[in-house]
Formats: C-alpha cells, structure tokens, sequence
C-alpha cells in the first residue's frame, strides 16, 4: 500500500488496520526504521490461515445449498410428472453434474466459480403441472433450456436479448411462480397444526440465530416428526441406493416450449445473472462464453436422467468468492473445489432423500419447501416493485403468472411475461406521448 512519508505514524497499538492511521504525535519518538516496521504492520492484510479457510467454506457452502433445496429440487421433478426414482436419478445428475463443473472451472480457471442446480427453475415446475404426455415432455423442455443456454453463449444476439428483457418482469414472474409455493407452510399450520408448527418454529428460531442455517433446521425438525408420527412402509426404503433412470424425451411443441421458455428465463435471470455479478463484485471477472456453453452442455446431459438444469450459483458463489473463503483472493478457488468435490458424495444419498420425500405427508414436505422459498419471494418481490416506473406491469406480470391460468396448455408464467411486456409497451408509448 502507497503511503505519504510526511504523514508516517508509529503507534501500532493505535492503528487502524483499514488505513494505517496511527496518531502523528508518536512519530518523533521512533527512529526511520521504527517508523517503516510500524507501517508495514499496520497496514499488512489479515493473516491467511492456510487451506482451512476456503475448505471450510466450500464444504459449508455444498452442505447448506443441499440441505436447503433438495426438497424443493424432488418437489419440482415430481410436479412434472416424474416418478421418485426417476426424481432420484434427476438429482443424483445434478450433484454430480455441478460437482464436475465446479471441480473442472475451479482448477483450470484458479477463480472460485461456483455451479447450482436452478432452485427457482425447480419452484417453476412445482407449480407447472404434469405436461400432456408426462414427464417425458419435460424432459424435452430440458434439452431445449440446455440449448438456449448453449446458444446465449455462443450467438451474442441471444444473450442480449435475454438481458434486454427488464429485471423487473423476470422478478415478478419469479415472484408469482414462488407465491402459491410459499403459502403452504401456513397453510399446513391451519391443517394439521401439531405436525406443521414446530416445523415453523425451528424454522423461526434458526432464522433468528443462526440465519444460514434455518432451512436445515426445520429440514431436520421435518424429519423428527416424521419419524415419530408418521407410519413409514418397508417398502418407501427398499431402493436407497440411487440409480441412474434413464427417460426418454417426448417432443409436444407447444407444453415444451411453454415450460422451457420460463424455465430458460428464471434461470438466467435468476441464477446465471446474479451469479456473475457476485463474482464481479468479488473481484473477479470471467469469461461468459465458455460457462454458458459447459453449463449447458451439461444441463443437456443431466436432462437425460431427469436433471432439470445447470447453471451459475450466486448464493454458493458468495460464500467461495467472498471473505468468509479466505483473506488472500488467489486462493479461494480451492473454496468452490471443495464445493465440488462434497457434492458428488451427496449426490449418493439422494435415495435416501428420495425415500424420505416419498414416505412424508405432502403437506409437511409442501411446508419446508415453502419455508425454503421465503427469502426468494421477497428478494423477487423487492426487485419487480421496487422501481416506481414499469411497477404496473411488474405487477401484472406478478398476478398473472399467481394466477395458474394455462392457455392452450401453456402455463401462467409465459403469458404473465407476455401480458407485463405488452403493459410495459403501453406505459413506455404513454410517457413518450406525453
């Protein structure tokens, strides 16, 4: 760090680690020499312990990421029509799809580049609906999202109209998709409250006291209660061990592209966007290219056994890419490496998960993944109305999308992108009228 030698300061009992300002009277007590060795420690960065940090950070990051949407990641599979061994297999791809990536990108690249599944992507299918011709339908709807991420990273015009399409729709359809999802858990309360509250209560406490933690807490209070008050069958354990399922595309060009095109949007807007930017905010510039192309390209294999799609992660991201990964910024990489690395042996206890999904109430299931999805509504609600211009058709969008309506059997969140961009058509003709 430059400093002026007029302004030297030798007081390190006193300094400020931040500027180092130590106060000018102690300079003429110290000789030269003194006065050099007081800056240099007072303005030295924080001590770098190692790999403990980075480590300790990439293997929170992959558990907390699990533990908090694998639910929601059956959930979704399932809303599409996919059987649980098939959801099974969809999440086994996607651990071990990300895993690869982050393991691959992190090595060759030395910069903490961090992969997901697309939790909101996956909140869309759970309010989708099964397609006309079953979770084969979806699965094209996969390949197709896979190759327009492909293609936003190859053919510029795509992915500039993807960013042209403005923030605040995409947040609002977000917003309107997680809604009806979100309600669940109080909905749950008014059924079923012995079974429902205590799931939102630990939720509540680790909220208060342990934020990064919550949703593993009523995780784990969910499945408390459903060892304990729910009769389990042999039968929901006999397949713990997860198996590759292959499913075969069903192409129905009207349900597919009415689910892939959302889909592509939500995970662009809502993961590749933000990802890229807490990286940037980070100190760390990457080429795009070459990740929208790997991420689709695997997200186009992951489909193929049920995978809903890959894509940057932005809250994995920020723990390997920021502080909490280590004071020296070189050496994070190996924080998104190890993020990696445990993934890919989570991605062996999805039977369990399966199993465990498949033998619980729904409505308990419907409730933790509601509770999941709280902080994700109120960030997409903040960003679609949080702009006095175009807050109407945000809100639109927002209503329409809520709505579930399904016209000529394509679903609310394409025709409530479709009926906020032509409001915000009209509200920008107005103003320029004007």
């Amino acid at each position: 760090m430059a400093y002026d030698r007029s302004f030297v300061i030798i007081d390190i009992s006193r300094a400020d680690r931040s500027s180092g300002h130590i106060p000018m009277h102690d300079q003429a007590k110290h000789s030269p020499e003194e006065v050099r060795r007081a800056v240099v420690a007072a303005t030295a960065p924080p001590p770098d312990h190692g790999l403990i940090q980075p480590i300790s950070a990439g293997a929170l990051a992959a558990v907390v990421g699990f533990a908090s949407a694998f639910t929601i990641v059956l959930q979704g599979l399932a809303g599409v029509g996919a059987t649980p061994e098939q959801a099974a297999s969809g999440l086994l791809g996607l651990c071990v799809g990300q895993g690869l990536l982050a393991v691959t990108f992190g090595l060759i690249s030395r910069k903490p580049i961090s992969f997901a599944w697309s939790t909101p992507g996956a909140a869309l299918l759970m309010g989708a609906g099964v397609p006309q011709g079953g979770f084969g339908v979806a699965v094209a709807a996969f390949l197709v999202t896979g190759l327009l991420i492909v293609i936003a990273g190859i053919w510029r015009p795509l992915g500039r109209a993807v960013s042209a399409i403005p923030l605040p729709l995409a947040n609002a359809m977000l917003a309107g998709v997680l809604l009806e999802l979100c309600l669940a858990p109080f909905r749950a309360i008014a059924a079923a409250p012995l079974l429902a509250l205590p799931i939102v209560l630990a939720w509540a406490f680790g909220w208060t006291f342990a934020r990064r933690f919550a949703v593993p807490i009523a995780v784990a209070m969910t499945g408390l209660i459903v060892a304990l008050a729910t009769p389990i069958p042999a039968e929901a354990w006999a397949h713990l061990w997860p198996q590759p399922v292959f499913v075969m595309p069903v192409w129905d060009f009207v349900p597919v592209v009415g689910l892939a095109i959302p889909l592509f949007i939500v995970t662009m807007a809502s993961q590749n966007v933000p990802g890229l930017a807490v990286l940037r905010s980070n100190g760390y510039d990457i080429a795009v290219r070459p990740v929208f192309i790997a991420t689709g390209m695997a997200s186009w294999a992951v489909a193929f056994f049920g995978g809903h799609g890959l894509n940057l992660s932005a809250i994995t991201a920020a723990l390997c890419a920021g502080p909490e990964a280590g004071a020296n910024p070189a050496r994070r990489y190996i924080a998104s490496v190890t993020t990696g690395l445990v993934y890919i042996p989570l991605g062996l206890g999805v039977g369990f998960a399966a199993a465990f999904i498949a033998a619980s109430p729904p409505l308990l299931i419907q409730a933790v993944a509601g509770l999941a999805l709280l902080t994700s509504l109120a960030g997409a609600l903040a960003g679609a109305l949080s702009r006095d211009s175009g807050r109407l058709p945000a809100l639109v969008t927002f209503v329409t999308t809520a709505s579930g309506i399904s016209i000529f059997g394509i679903g609310a969140a394409f025709w409530g992108l479709v009926a906020g961009g032509l409001m915000l058509m009209l509200e920008r003709r107005e103003h320029k009228a004007v």
